[in-house]
């Protein structure tokens, strides 16, 4: 193998290296932000039932009212 392979070799290896460490960066920073995103999507989904909870509460206080 000639040295201007070695070197061509050396910068495939260093350009793969620096690949990966762009992804390994960019997969932690998604998988944070997948983290965040259950988060609000669990506050969401909470505050949503509350929401239906307090029609259904005012729906049959309303019916009630009707049969007065």
């Amino acid at each position: 193998m000639s040295e201007q392979e070695v070197k061509k070799l050396e910068y495939l290896v260093d350009d793969l290296l620096q690949a990966c460490e762009h992804l390994k960066q960019e997969n932690k920073l998604l998988r944070e932000r997948q983290g965040h995103l259950l988060t609000e999507r669990s506050k969401l989904i909470e505050k949503n039932d509350l929401a239906c909870a307090r029609v259904e509460a005012m729906i049959v206080r309303l019916k009630a009212l009707e049969q007065v």
